[in-house]
């Protein structure tokens, strides 16, 4: 046990299962079972309780309370502690890793690495094969969990080949606000991938607001222009997800105003409420003024995560009708809202593989102790009232990565998207 790690009472435990199943019953919602019977899954709490209270370690604890919530059967449900000591790779060192089969055992491999992460720093490239964490095994489906402001030593191989290196991950000690314990990546990076061609890539889209997002994307897309790039990549595989800068990029693919999508929460299922009178955003706020509006509108005057999404009418850009955007399994939340804009709308071909299925609005409650449940209390729909949640968004060409050859730094995705976005 370290020092910071909690050491609870059963009372405080049975306060804590207390906290959740008040919570979860009075404001959890899965668009993808909106009439969701509850009855089941507080029959399952009520018969584990006393075993989740009396759990041996804090190990177990943790574990049986995120058992149960699984039974709720959606995204964005998450159980933790402040101290941010078990964190995921794609939130902890800005990766994630893919299940394989190597040499007649489970592998994970890396396959997105985001840069300037801690990852990406200690020289872990896609394609590399990580054999153990700290000196432990690490096979799937467990997944390795990584401390912030922690250093872990990784033993790391390759696809086709029996040498092994070590590498050193520091992992920063600076959670992202209003998140779950995480490192929030570098959000955007671009280049000129091709004559005329410009790629940004987008891994997350960071702050509530997202109006420091938005002035790094209109610099990306004002570079490029310089470079005369009239057409368009925008990498959004292994992308976290967010907040409201995803409305700048889709305000970036079409001209006018065009209507997103729309939240509703349980208040609002259950009211059935229009989505053409809800509340609408259809602008980032570029100030100090906007953002008082903004609040004084969705914190008073309308405090409910119902509301339609509309993009911000940015005008005629020279790749119109000339973008490809990549997509894959890591592809999250906000970034999924972004590729069924495009794709509904003809503004995109999206390339790779079928998103993840994870468009739920989130929120963090705290539930005593230095713990936290995070769970969706607002759910997503297109604009057709579709609901992408728990089957994600299919790309127009699908292509994987051949992990043998990302490992040699040939990419399949990125080659297909190139060949794509110079047809059109």
């Amino acid at each position: 046990m370290t020092a910071t790690e909690p050491s609870l009472t059963r009372e405080e435990r049975a306060a804590i299962a207390g906290k959740i199943k008040s919570l979860v019953l009075a404001k959890h919602v899965n668009v993808a079972n909106p009439s969701q019977d509850y009855g089941p899954w507080t029959r399952e709490f009520d018969r584990r309780l006393d075993e989740v209270v009396a759990a041996p370690s804090r190990d177990a604890f943790e574990n049986g309370v995120g058992s149960i919530l699984l039974g709720l059967g959606s995204s964005h449900t998450a159980f933790y502690h402040k101290v941010g000591d078990r964190v995921p790779p794609q939130h902890a060192i800005n990766a994630s890793l893919r299940a394989m089969e190597i040499s007649g055992n489970r592998r994970w491999v890396f396959l997105n690495i985001i840069e300037d992460g801690p990852a990406h720093r200690a020289g872990v490239k896609p394609g590399d094969v990580l054999y153990s964490c700290d000196g432990k095994l690490t096979e799937p489906p467990n997944s390795p969990r990584f401390q912030l402001g922690g250093t872990h030593e990784l033993q790391l191989g390759e696809i086709e080949g029996s040498g092994t290196r070590s590498v050193k991950v520091e992992v920063p000690n600076r959670a992202a606000k209003d998140r779950p314990p995480m490192i929030e990546p570098k959000s955007i990076t671009y280049r000129v991938a091709a004559p005329g061609i410009g790629m940004i890539r987008v891994a997350s889209f960071p702050g509530a607001v997202g109006l420091s997002f938005a002035r790094a994307l209109d610099s990306a897309i004002a570079a490029l222009a310089r470079e005369n790039c009239s057409r368009l990549i925008v990498d959004l595989r292994g992308n976290l997800g967010g907040g409201l800068g995803s409305l700048r990029l889709m305000s970036y693919l079409c001209p006018g105003k065009l209507p997103i999508g729309y939240s509703m929460s349980r208040t609002g299922i259950k009211r059935g409420w229009s989505k053409e009178r809800l509340p609408r955003i259809g602008r980032i706020p570029a100030g100090k003024l906007g953002l008082l509006g903004m609040a004084v509108k969705f914190k008073i005057l309308h405090r409910d995560r119902s509301m339609v999404l509309e993009t911000e009418g940015l005008g005629k850009q020279s790749f119109h009708g000339r973008i490809v955007i990549l997509i894959d399994e890591f592809s999250h939340s906000a970034a999924e809202m972004v590729a069924a804009f495009a794709k509904d709308n003809q503004l995109a071909v999206l390339v790779g593989n079928r998103t993840a299925g994870e468009v739920l609005g989130g929120a963090n409650f705290r539930v005593g102790n230095g713990y936290y449940l995070r769970m969706p209390i607002a759910g997503w729909y297109t604009w057709q009232g579709n609901c992408i949640e728990g089957t994600g968004v299919t790309p127009d060409v699908l292509v994987d990565v051949d992990m043998a050859l990302l490992a040699r730094g040939k990419d399949m995705q990125i080659e297909k998207a190139l060949e794509t976005v110079a047809t059109l």
